[in-house]
């Protein structure tokens, strides 16, 4: 059964849009695209050849399939367009139009519904690449295996974020790797580790302070 990756280029405050240029989402006047290039260093090669290698095909969202498709048929020089240019692309879109990249399948159904579908049958394993809208069905639905945040040492203040606010999602996760580079980029892999876990610290009954709070909140007045 192919294994789902998502992995993400974020900044410390979680943004994951335009991180490869300038130009390539300005959308809602977002003016920092091309934020990672001066963190990229020899440090990198060893994780990001580990993410990229390998037999695996494309998931993603419409609009990073127009960037992408835009961008790498005419730059399959690069090491990884070679790659994308060649293995499969699973695009969800709600768009009937034909998809021009070679190797392009478009998912017009529920992205949940669609992935399942693929995950149940035999076939490479699967990548999320940019596609932030991705994430909330397929974390709803526990079909992503693994999370891949590479998160860089810069804050942004405002841009696409691939986290919503949806309790569908809630989950906890264990480390299975991480690398820091000499640039200060961490590299952490995740898989999923079962229902969030609870506690508390204290170690006394509430004071009559905190129980007053407590139901200044139950009653809205906080």
């Amino acid at each position: 059964m192919p294994r789902l990756t998502g992995a993400l280029f974020q900044s410390l405050d979680g943004v994951i849009q335009a991180p490869g240029g300038p130009e390539e989402d300005p959308t809602a006047r977002f003016d920092h695209g091309g934020w990672t290039f001066p963190f990229f260093d020899d440090s990198l090669d060893g994780p990001m050849g580990e993410l990229f290698g390998g037999d695996f095909a494309l998931l993603l969202g419409r609009r990073t399939y127009d960037i992408f498709a835009a961008y790498w048929p005419h730059n399959g020089d690069q090491p990884i367009g070679e790659t994308f240019n060649r293995i499969r692309k699973y695009v969800v879109t709600s768009n009937s139009g034909p998809l021009a990249w070679n190797n392009s399948v478009a998912l017009n159904g529920p992205p949940a519904e669609e992935l399942a579908r693929i995950k149940a049958a035999d076939g490479p394993d699967l990548l999320i690449q940019g596609s932030s809208t991705l994430y909330p069905p397929l974390l709803a639905a526990g079909l992503i295996d693994r999370l891949v945040l590479m998160t860089f040492p810069v804050v942004l203040g405002r841009g696409k974020r691939w986290s919503v606010d949806d309790p569908a999602i809630a989950h906890s996760w264990r480390l299975a790797e991480h690398h820091l580079s000499a640039t200060g980029v961490t590299f952490a892999a995740y898989e999923p580790a079962g229902p969030i876990e609870t506690g508390t610290f204290a170690t006394k009954p509430p004071s009559p302070e905190e129980t007053a709070l407590r139901q200044r909140i139950a009653e809205g007045r906080w």
